[in-house]
C-alpha cells in the first residue's frame, strides 16, 4: 500500500551530467520530508519499498545503482524514463543543462508474514 510520495527536481548546470542531476532530484524529495512512517505501522526503515521514477531527455544515461545507493535504508526500486528537460546553452556551446524530476512513492507490504 502506498503512503507516501514526494518530488523533486534536480540540475546538472554546465556537464550535462545525467546521473548528477537525477541525484539532486532524489536528494530534493528526500530532504523535505520527516515522515516517520516505519515507526508509525509497526515497521523497521528496511521494510520501506521505496519506488524511484526519474525523467530526464537520456534515460539510458542514468546509472540506476548510483541512485539506489542514496538510499540509507528501504528498498528502492528505481526506474529511469523520458522526461525532465534539456535546455542548449545559448552560444551553443558545451553541454546543454539537465534537469530531472523525480517522484518517490513509500510503501509496506501489508500483508506480510506475522
Amino acid at each position: 500500500m502506498r503512503l507516501l510520495t514526494e518530488f523533486g527536481m534536480g540540475t546538472s548546470l554546465r556537464r550535462g551530467d545525467y546521473t548528477e542531476a537525477a541525484a539532486r532530484a532524489v536528494r530534493d524529495a528526500l530532504w523535505h520530508n520527516s515522515i516517520n512512517l516505519a515507526e508509525l505501522f509497526g515497521f523497521d526503515k528496511a521494510d520501506m519499498i521505496i519506488d524511484v521514477q526519474i525523467g530526464v531527455q537520456q534515460p539510458e544515461a542514468v546509472d540506476v545503482a548510483a541512485i539506489a545507493a542514496l538510499f540509507p535504508y528501504g528498498q528502492p526500486q528505481v526506474r529511469v524514463v523520458f522526461g525532465g528537460l534539456d535546455i542548449p546553452r545559448p552560444e551553443g556551446e558545451g553541454n546543454a543543462t539537465v534537469i530531472a524530476n523525480v517522484a518517490l512513492s513509500v510503501s509496506f507490504d501489508m500483508e506480510r508474514a506475522a
